[in-house]
C-alpha cells in the first residue's frame, strides 16, 4: 500500500500512523482540532498525546479530512467507538473506490448492538470483504516506544489482510493475520469491560487469585458471546483474545483498568471521568455488549455486574459478593 490515512490523532492514531511510516508508507494524519494539525505539522509531534513522540517524516498532518483520504488506498479509523457512524457518515464519499478500511476501535455499539466492522459496512456502504480489524496487546504508549509486540490483522479478504499486514510489519511490530473478524472484536471489545471489572478487584485490596479468575472467567463469558455469533473458539486463545485482555487488565498504562479503580476506590462516575480525564470504552460498551449478549441468550456475568457498578451504583464489593454467591456449576 503506498498511502494512507489515519483519521483520528489520539492516543492510538498518532502511534498507529508512526507505524506506518516506520515500515514505509506515507501518511496522512487527521485530526478533529485544525490547532493540533498546526501542531504537528510544524513541530512534528501531538502536543496533546505524545508532546516527546517525534514523528516520522512520512507523516503529515490535517484537519481538512478530504485532504487527509485523497488518493489513500488504505483508510485507518482511530476515533471513539461511539462517534464512528456519525464522522463516517460525513467521510464516506470522500474514501477511494478500492480502498481498504481498517478499524483499530474495540468497541460496540450502542443501541444497535453493531460491530464497529459492521458501522463502517453500513455507513460507508463498502462490501464486507474491503474492511479488516487490527486487534491485539496493544497498548499504544509501548508501540510508540518500539518495545516489541504481535497483533492480528483479519479480515475476510485473506489478499487485504497480506497488504495491510506488510503496510504495518516492522521490527517491533510483528502482525499475523486472520479471517475471523468478529472474534477478533468481540475479543477488543469485551476486554474492556474486563478489564475495568480487574481494576476495581485491585483498588479493593483483592490478590492474584481473584484477578486471574477474573481473567480466565472473563475469557470464558467473551468466547460464549463469540461462538454464539460464529467466531472460531481458538481466536479467543490468540493475540486478540487472551493476549489483548492480559495486557488491558495487567497494564497500568490501561485506561479502562485506571478507570476501574478509580471505581473500587468508590468514586462515581463522573468523579472517575473527570480523575482519567476520558471515559474508558469499556463503560459505554458494557451496556451495548450486555444487551447483546441477552439478544443471544448468553450468560456473561462479569459484565453484568460491570454494568450495574458503572451505571446503576452498584458497590463494587457487592457485585464481586453477587459473582461469587452464583450458583455452583461445572467449569
Amino acid at each position: 500500500m503506498k498511502r494512507a490515512a489515519v483519521l483520528g490523532a489520539g492516543s492510538w492514531g498518532t502511534p498507529f500512523a508512526k507505524l506506518l511510516a516506520d515500515a514505509g508508507t506515507e501518511v496522512t494524519l487527521w485530526a478533529r482540532r485544525p490547532e493540533v494539525a498546526q501542531a504537528i505539522t510544524a513541530t512534528g509531534a501531538n502536543p496533546d498525546y505524545f508532546p516527546d513522540l517525534r514523528l516520522p517524516d512520512l507523516v503529515s498532518a490535517t484537519s481538512d479530512p478530504a485532504l487527509a483520504l485523497a488518493g489513500a488506498d488504505l483508510v485507518v479509523l482511530a476515533v471513539p467507538s461511539q462517534t464512528l457512524r456519525a464522522n463516517l457518515a460525513g467521510w464516506a464519499g470522500l474514501i477511494e473506490p478500492d480502498a481498504t478500511l481498517v478499524s483499530l476501535m474495540k468497541g460496540i455499539e450502542l443501541g444497535t448492538t453493531k460491530r464497529m466492522t459492521e458501522v463502517i459496512v453500513e455507513t460507508a456502504g463498502v462490501d464486507p470483504d474491503r474492511v479488516a480489524v487490527l486487534s491485539g496487546p496493544n497498548l499504544a504508549a509501548e508501540i510508540a516506544a518500539e518495545q516489541p509486540t504481535a497483533s492480528v490483522i483479519a479480515c475476510l479478504d485473506a489478499a487485504r489482510a497480506a497488504a495491510v499486514q506488510k503496510a504495518v510489519a516492522t521490527p517491533y511490530f510483528r502482525p499475523y493475520t486472520n479471517d475471523d473478524v468478529v472474534g477478533c472484536e468481540l475479543g477488543g471489545a469485551v476486554k474492556n469491560v474486563i478489564a475495568l471489572a480487574y481494576g476495581m478487584a485491585t483498588a479493593l485490596g483483592f490478590g492474584d487469585n481473584t484477578k486471574a479468575t477474573l481473567i480466565t472467567r472473563g475469557l470464558a463469558e467473551t468466547a460464549r458471546l463469540g461462538v454464539r455469533l460464529g467466531a472460531d473458539p481458538l481466536t479467543f486463545a490468540g493475540l486478540a483474545g487472551l493476549g489483548d485482555l492480559v495486557a488491558t487488565c495487567a497494564s497500568p498504562l490501561s485506561r479502562n483498568r485506571t478507570f476501574g479503580e478509580h471505581l473500587g476506590r468508590g468514586e462515581s462516575l463522573e468523579q472517575a471521568q473527570a480523575a482519567t480525564r476520558s471515559t474508558a470504552e469499556g463503560v459505554k460498551s458494557c451496556l451495548a455488549i450486555r444487551d447483546l449478549a441477552r439478544r443471544h441468550d448468553v450468560e456473561m456475568p462479569i459484565t453484568e455486574q460491570v454494568e450495574l457498578v458503572c451505571h446503576e451504583g452498584a458497590d463494587p464489593r457487592v457485585a464481586v459478593t453477587a459473582l461469587m454467591s452464583r450458583e455452583t456449576k461445572s467449569e
